[in-house]
């Protein structure tokens, strides 16, 4: 039976043709413009309703959503444009024109809020028993409380006009610098400058030679923007700080935890578990030291695989792979990834120039995502590979859905991302040809677990402890290290001989300006999809309806609510997060019983 071949570059041109000299894309956002010229006289001239029969609130919602998913088809694509190629300063340009239009949008919407908050409670509660409006119930009442909380609209607006060269300014800052970073490394006799997205999946390689020069020459190229990085990181949360004490707001989770729909008793008790059962994971990291022949494993080793088989995916191996066990649980997901296969939703060439990481972002008017990373054939690429179809299928699971309905917090996107993954890391390990392969990939799957339980352990340890420094002024990048090293030490249970101080300017994630604090919703997402893919695995195939309804939800429930309603599960409690881990501590149970045989 003939094998499949899928493109590795994704198709975007069917968005917007030309790419970042698309005289389309220019047509579209002069289109929004117009939009947000209509929606601000909308809003002005819109009479806050004094009967709950009034229906001007529905027609105003519709020119909400059409506005929304415009700005947010713009944004894909200047995402995509970014992350191909990062000398594309075009690119960069358009950026900025859609950074200028979200940034009105939001504007508009504080607006829009305060008159929502003004609505008299009573036929406020009227106007959402009408049928258009009950579905939406729950997102319009969280826009009126989040509106209660934050400043004056006039004041709000200030604060977006200001975020475009500010706040917004030092995360546009942080990709110029990024796409100035190149590392150098030599292979076959042939010096080569890597993208950081080429020389990161060098950590992966068997060769403790390799590792160890990439890593020497990882820390000196970030070293050498370190000031630059430095500068960059304080000034995007001076800005932010700035604006939380403006809002009277003295915790610097609060923006987080209300963009994430969670209670800090929920994200307390998590990291709480998680810290009481860091042995067991420390001892793994003990054990991998010595199958490598080493006294304590270096940073450079993590990703380092064990056992005599190295075993690699070309790009049309590790699709077949991912098709085969997706369809173990559903032919919706099967279909659906398919379809991105043949239909070049995927950018997965390994070349240079590209962004370092990968992504899957939605293009709303056209019901499609594109999915971004560097494939070379790792079994951690698979695993990658599926997580970003995880994260592309769940907003396929809400095309039915309200488009008001459509947007969930990052926690509960890993969760579906990390879902996928799993289907896919269970099944290499049961699958696996021999021993030696088994155990291969019984170590990549419980690598992740190192990453999520440690490594973002680690990311949250630091930026809340950075951020609390940072209110007392600047943070200078010495500091920057110490406190990163001092997150690693204690999130890794002080296991590693050497750690990655400079993570802190290597990792996107902390100049991410649309998503505050983009750490914790990663191992809330993997624990949360452990519940869910062992009620998977015992119901097998039938239980993908189930799966698709609970994903459905996740735009209109808090994530305390979801896990009741479709897992009938406490998140406060530690119950629930303790069952998680204890899954993963069987992934390093099975490990020790292998290589102590």
């Amino acid at each position: 039976m003939a094998v499949a071949i899928y493109d590795l570059t994704w198709d975007i041109d069917v968005f917007f043709k030309d790419g970042s000299a698309s005289r389309e894309f220019i047509n579209h956002l002069e289109k929004v413009k117009g939009q947000l010229e209509h929606f601000q006289s909308s809003i002005e001239n819109w009479e806050i309703p004094v009967s709950a029969n009034d229906q001007s609130l529905s027609d105003l919602l519709h020119l909400f959503q059409s506005t929304s998913q415009n700005i947010r088809q713009a944004g894909a694509f200047v995402s995509c444009l970014q992350a191909q190629d990062t000398t594309d300063t075009r690119a960069n340009e358009l950026r900025g024109m859609v950074t200028t239009l979200s940034s009105r949008f939001s504007t508009l919407l504080t607006s829009f809020d305060e008159k929502l908050l003004n609505i008299e409670k009573d036929i406020w509660n009227g106007l959402l028993k009408q049928d258009s409006l009950k579905e939406l119930s729950f997102v319009l009442n969280e826009r009126r409380k989040n509106a209660g909380e934050k400043l004056s609209k006039e004041q709000e607006a200030l604060i977006n006009a200001l975020s475009i060269d500010g706040y917004h300014g030092w995360g546009e800052m942080y990709d110029t610098i990024v796409s100035q970073v190149k590392i150098p490394f030599e292979e076959n006799g042939e010096k080569l400058n890597l993208s950081v997205g080429q020389a990161a999946n060098k950590f992966s390689s068997s060769d403790p030679k390799i590792r160890k020069q990439i890593f020497q020459e990882w820390e000196k190229a970030w070293d050498k923007q370190s000031d630059l990085l430095a500068g960059t990181l304080n000034h995007l949360s001076g800005f932010r700080l700035s604006v939380y004490k403006q809002r009277g707001w003295d915790h610097v989770l609060t923006e987080a935890l209300t963009y994430n729909r969670m209670k800090q008793e929920t994200l307390d008790v998590m990291w709480e578990v998680i810290s009481d059962n860091k042995q067991p994971f420390a001892d793994f990291l003990k054990k991998k030291a010595e199958l490598l022949g080493v006294k304590k494993l270096s940073w450079a080793d993590l990703d380092a695989p064990v056992g005599k088989t190295e075993t690699t995916y070309n790009y049309q191996e590790g699709a077949a792979f991912i098709l085969k066990h997706f369809g173990d649980f559903g032919d919706e997901l099967t279909d659906f990834t398919i379809k991105a296969f043949e239909d070049r939703w995927i950018e997965a060439e390994d070349r240079a120039g590209k962004r370092p990481g990968g992504f899957c972002t939605s293009f709303p008017l056209s019901d499609q995502s594109r999915i971004f990373m560097t494939y070379s054939g790792t079994p951690s690429n698979v695993s990658t590979l599926a997580h970003e179809l995880g994260h592309a299928f769940h907003s396929y699971a809400l095309k039915d859905a309200h488009p008001l309905n459509r947007s969930y917090a990052m926690n509960v996107a890993e969760t579906a991302s990390t879902f996928a993954e799993m289907i896919v890391s269970d099944a290499a390990v049961n699958n696996a040809a021999n021993e030696d392969v088994k155990l291969a990939l019984l170590e990549d799957k419980i690598q992740r677990s190192v990453a999520l339980l440690m490594n973002i352990h680690a990311r949250y340890l630091f930026e809340t402890r950075f951020y609390e420094e940072r209110k007392k002024g600047m943070v200078n990048k010495k500091r920057l290290n110490e406190l990163m090293e001092n997150a690693q030490k204690e999130a890794y249970a002080d296991s590693l001989e050497d750690y990655h101080p400079l993570f802190w300017g290597s990792k996107l994630h902390f100049f991410i300006t649309g998503v505050p604090f983009y750490n914790f919703p990663y191992t809330f997402g993997y624990l949360f999809s452990l519940g869910i893919y062992a009620q998977a695995v015992k119901e097998g195939k039938g239980y993908e309806k189930k799966y698709m309804a609970m994903l459905e939800d996740t735009g209109s429930m808090t994530v305390e609510d979801l896990a009741q309603k479709h897992l009938g599960v406490d998140l406060t409690k530690r119950e629930f997060w303790e069952a998680g881990v204890k899954l993963c501590i069987k992934d390093v149970e099975d490990f020790m019983e292998m290589v102590n045989k």
